[in-house]
């Protein structure tokens, strides 16, 4: 095995191969996150018979340049491809892999690049699709705690600080409740230029449109317990290459590194054997055509065919309190908390379907529908599923928030998406609704006074009132129990 290090284009680039003469196919990551953490991937490729190359994206660790998130990958990756190709111990082929952001990278060579730098096939996990989609939900609402943490981290810096945010927030547990949001910087006492930008990116869905024409097979991989599982799932249903894979695990960002409550040893896969084994298929041409792929069945220990889906069906709920709720930016209804607070006006609108008679397998989209009126001229309406299995426990199932603008005291009726959900609930398990004005801090307080959340400077309280009897949670139900399907099989297939 041969490593050495060069500058591509100037940027800082490793590049590791197997023993043996050669000429090899490539396996290219591109990161900011410095690659020299990748180091371990990337003997595992070369013991395996791929060339490869990582490489700091311009700007970050080894590279010079200033760091532009999202602005020069595609011409930077142009040239990487390209100088691999050029080189004797390089056969042609190559993949283009990576994980959050630099699955951004892997993505927009496929799909940007000019026809002689696109990959012969994508392993894109966890994929941070562009700056838009990152920062903001699809109904708009802003995800201010992810991306908080992110600028902190890794924002206009050559390094990282990863727990930059956390020692913030230890030395000022309001900090991310201070207004405007675009002074975040200043309080965290650096420069952040690129801050108030991300929030004005219009370019959401750009590479989501562009899959339907791609060409190359992709992986996409996922966890149910990532803020990108939607956009994981919508770039497998719009990629038009040849052909596509899912891999939809019970985990976190990390992957399987960050296991969710409903893990279970079945979920337990080694990634990078399937990456190797997936990419040596997807080179010699050996997919089947169409879109395939596995999703673990949280709380039960077992996968389904990616196409698994329940039948949606129309679960009642009765009210417990809160038909008439307050919305106060001041004291929003916290993303970190679970707890329901006992006494005092009601903060959100609380309801509970009847003890589960039997196992509930529920895979697909889960979605609340509701007549309700907002007494401010801007409402955001979060909507949020909690289990409460028989031992007492709280676990939280799905999240969804749309923001609506309606003349104050008019009622509207509406629906509220709380994504996909891939899980057994136990027998006696009921599920709580409920459904408040703020989500926070994963995401940003609406003002309740039409103004931008990120640039206001004034927080209004928001009267709100449901009507309990239009309240219909849609719950995607399997109707029998399912049989099991290895997911290397669906993957490999």
């Amino acid at each position: 095995m041969t490593a050495f290090s060069t500058a591509v284009g100037e940027l800082a680039t490793d590049v590791r191969l197997p023993a043996g003469d050669g000429p090899f196919p490539a396996v290219l990551l591109r990161t900011p996150y410095d690659r020299a953490r990748h180091e371990a991937e990337a003997r595992g490729w070369a013991r395996r018979g791929f060339a490869a190359v990582v490489q700091d994206v311009r700007g970050r660790f080894a590279s010079p340049g200033e760091w532009h998130p999202y602005a020069y990958e595609t011409a930077d990756g142009t040239a990487a491809v390209r100088w691999i190709r050029q080189q004797p111990w390089s056969d042609g082929r190559l993949v283009a892999a990576g994980a959050s952001y630099a699955a951004h990278c892997a993505l927009v060579l496929a799909l940007d690049a000019p026809g002689d730098a696109r990959p012969d096939a994508v392993i894109a996990a966890v994929p941070a699709l562009g700056p838009a989609e990152t920062a903001r939900e699809a109904s708009g609402v802003e995800r201010l705690l992810s991306r908080a943490g992110w600028w902190a981290a890794h924002g206009d810096r050559r390094d990282s600080d990863e727990r930059a945010l956390d020692k913030a927030l230890a030395q000022d547990p309001g900090l991310l409740a201070h207004l405007p949001l675009t002074a975040l910087p200043e309080r965290l006492g650096r420069a952040l230029p690129s801050w108030a930008g991300l929030w004005r990116r219009p370019d959401r869905g750009h590479l989501v449109a562009r899959a339907a024409h791609a060409g190359p097979p992709l992986l996409a991989v996922g966890g149910h317990h990532d803020h990108f599982t939607e956009e994981t799932v919508a770039l497998w249903h719009a990629w038009g290459g040849s052909s596509a894979r899912l891999l939809l695990g019970p985990w976190g960002h990390p992957l399987t590194a960050a296991p969710g409550p409903d893990a279970g040893p079945a979920h337990r896969l080694n990634l990078g054997e399937l990456y190797v084994r997936w990419a040596r298929r997807a080179l010699t041409g050996d997919l089947a055509p169409g879109h395939h792929g596995a999703l673990a069945l949280g709380g039960a220990d077992l996968w389904l065919p990616a196409g698994a889906e329940g039948e949606p069906r129309a679960h009642r709920t009765h009210l417990v309190h809160g038909s008439a709720f307050t919305a106060d930016p001041a004291r929003p209804v916290r993303s970190d908390d679970l707890t329901v607070p006992a006494d005092g006006p009601p903060d959100r609108c609380l309801l509970v379907t009847p003890p589960s008679p039997r196992p509930l397998d529920l895979v697909g989209p889960v979605s609340v529908r509701l007549r309700a009126t907002a007494h401010t001229p801007s409402a955001d309406w979060a909507a949020r599923l909690v289990a409460l299995p028989p031992d007492g426990t709280a676990e939280r199932l799905a999240f969804g928030v749309v923001r609506r603008a309606e003349p104050a005291g008019r009622e509207a009726a509406f629906t509220v998406g709380l994504g996909r959900l891939a899980r057994r609930l136990r027998t006696g398990t009921r599920l709580r609704l409920e459904i408040a004005g703020h989500h926070f801090p994963a995401h940003a307080r609406n003002p309740h006074t039409g103004d931008d959340p990120i640039t206001a400077e004034q927080l209004l309280v928001s009267r709100r009132e449901v009507d309990p009897d239009s309240v219909v949670l849609n719950l995607p139900v399997l109707p029998s129990r399912p049989a099991p399907t290895d997911p290397a099989e669906e993957i490999l297939r």
